[in-house]
């Protein structure tokens, strides 16, 4: 059976959307592969972001601000990690994948002391990696291509859940 391939979608493809993908790939142990990308990427991944993935002790290596343009392979699954709810618009992948979102603010645009910012950065990666354990928890493969309805159910509700 292949190996789902999970695109992580946001607009800057600099903070959320790296923070999720390093974390799959690095807790998935190859059941599961994920990539990012941004509808306008912001062309680099923010240091904070690194600094953070490499605290979790998770590999940086590769990471980049990518455009959805210039995906390798075509995902299985899309899951926008956009805030919409804070007024920002969330990309529309048009492509033939089951589609999920999974709003978390954007920690880039934090503002206040080093403290609040870093703390910022922190909330977003503790809500990325706890829906990421709970998608782990999922038959991903087996739903894919038996059941993809319940998967995307699975997926929208992992998407409101926070630690």
């Amino acid at each position: 059976m292949k190996t789902p391939e999970i695109l992580f979608l946001c607009t800057g493809n600099s903070c959320r959307s790296i923070l999720a993908e390093a974390t799959l790939n690095g807790l998935a142990q190859g059941r599961l592969h994920a990539g990012s990308a941004g509808s306008h990427p912001a062309g680099y991944v923010h240091p904070r972001s690194v600094a953070l993935l490499q605290r979790e002790g998770f590999s940086t290596e590769g990471l980049a601000s990518k455009s959805w343009d210039d995906l390798p392979t075509t995902p299985d699954i899309v899951i926008t990690v956009c805030a919409s709810a804070a007024g920002e618009t969330c990309p529309a992948y048009l492509g033939p994948a089951l589609r999920a979102h999974w709003g978390v603010d954007d920690p880039a645009k934090a503002t206040g002391s080093e403290a609040e910012i870093e703390a910022a950065f922190e909330k977003a990666y503790r809500i990325l990696r706890h829906r990421i354990e709970a998608l782990l928890q999922l038959p991903v493969a087996e739903w894919l291509a038996e059941d993809p309805s319940r998967l995307r159910t699975e997926l929208e509700r992992i998407g409101h859940s926070e630690p």
